[in-house]
């Protein structure tokens, strides 16, 4: 019975196990998540904590299919515009894939992002991490943009609209 009961604690864990991010990607899943609840914050000077002022944001900006465009904005320029812009952003990924040498992670996956409540696009997030004294922050990152006809083919998440 002791046997018994062994085995099936341990089949009960290895489910729990099996979940369990590999080592290092709980750091960089709660930097992601930090990133996104400063999107969504009223405190325009949130964001400024989670980002490196030295990386570098690429839009692949894929609303007009005729003509698709590729946006290059340093972060500390986009910093300082975030610092201007309305309340009511909202944005949230699938984190698909985390990976982590290091120093340096990558997370990729599918987004929705919405502006008062209301999707204004969504695609795919592709954030670039580096650790710095210890602390993660986004780099640089690239993400297409796609009009909201195209969120249930990418995969985006749902947000309540």
């Amino acid at each position: 019975m002791k046997a018994i009961t062994a085995i099936a604690a341990a089949m009960a864990a290895a489910p729990l196990a099996a979940e369990e991010p590999p080592t290092g990607q709980a750091e960089v899943i709660a930097a992601a998540d930090a990133f996104f609840a400063a999107i969504g914050s009223d405190d325009k000077t949130a964001i400024a904590r989670t980002m490196d002022p030295e990386g570098t944001i690429y839009v692949h900006d894929r609303r007009k299919p005729d003509a698709p465009e590729v946006i290059v904005i340093p972060v500390a320029r986009h910093l300082e515009n975030w610092l201007k812009s309305p309340p009511g952003f909202a944005e949230k990924m699938v984190y698909a894939h985390v990976l982590v040498d290091g120093d340096m992670a990558q997370v990729w996956g599918p987004y929705r992002f919405t502006a008062g409540g209301k999707t204004t696009h969504c695609g795919i997030d592709s954030l670039s991490l580096v650790k710095r004294d210890g602390v993660w922050k986004v780099a640089n990152t690239s993400f297409t943009m796609e009009p909201p006809s195209e969120c249930a083919r990418l995969g985006a998440p749902e947000m309540g609209e």
